[in-house]
């Protein structure tokens, strides 16, 4: 199964890279594309090269959307293309998206009438029901807070492709739920 990671310049970076590994981990294909280049170089300066650059992607062999946030959400909000793909995604299959990457979501329209949760300081009235909680799936929308959600983010969207078991699986093999005992 494949899932696509859509970034541009400006990315936060743990909001990508946990997610990246966590779900290839899981066995799914992560497909890293940008929006016009082939790397893309987050907010603290590390970059994913290659990178699919977004025009010559086939979006459609994708079960998921993932979008970080970021500085870049401003920039990737104004691009047509991108709105287009988040509103098939939304529409048809997968979303998720983390941090300030959900108000996207909540400025087209597409969180009425659904719980979600983003970077509490960018939340507005999106029609939907806002959740301070690390992620919110609600039908194919998966929302997450901040950076600091980023595992929890990964498995929600596996747990959604994949199931619990897997989810649990992936956990086990990380320790997720080690306690401590020293």
């Amino acid at each position: 199964m494949i899932v696509t990671i859509l970034m541009d310049n400006g990315f936060e970076e743990l909001e990508a890279m946990g997610p990246i590994a966590l779900l290839r981990r899981a066995g799914l294909q992560v497909d890293i594309v940008s929006v016009e280049n082939t790397s893309v170089t987050g907010r603290f300066n590390v970059t994913y090269s290659p990178s699919i650059p977004m025009d010559a992607y086939d979006f459609s062999k994708s079960e998921c959307l993932i979008i970080p946030g970021g500085p870049h959400h401003t920039i990737i909000r104004k691009n047509q293309k991108v709105l287009d793909q988040i509103h098939y995604f939304t529409n048809n299959k997968t979303i998720a998206a983390i941090c300030a990457a959900p108000t996207i979501l909540g400025q087209e329209g597409l969180l009425k009438g659904k719980k979600y949760t983003c970077f509490k300081a960018l939340d507005a009235d999106f029609g939907g029901e806002y959740c301070y909680d690390f992620t919110v799936t609600d039908g194919n929308v998966i929302t997450a807070i901040s950076a600091a959600a980023s595992i929890d983010f990964a498995y929600a969207i596996m747990e959604k492709l994949l199931g619990k078991e897997k989810a649990e699986e992936v956990k086990a093999s990380i320790y997720y739920d080690a306690k401590k005992l020293c």
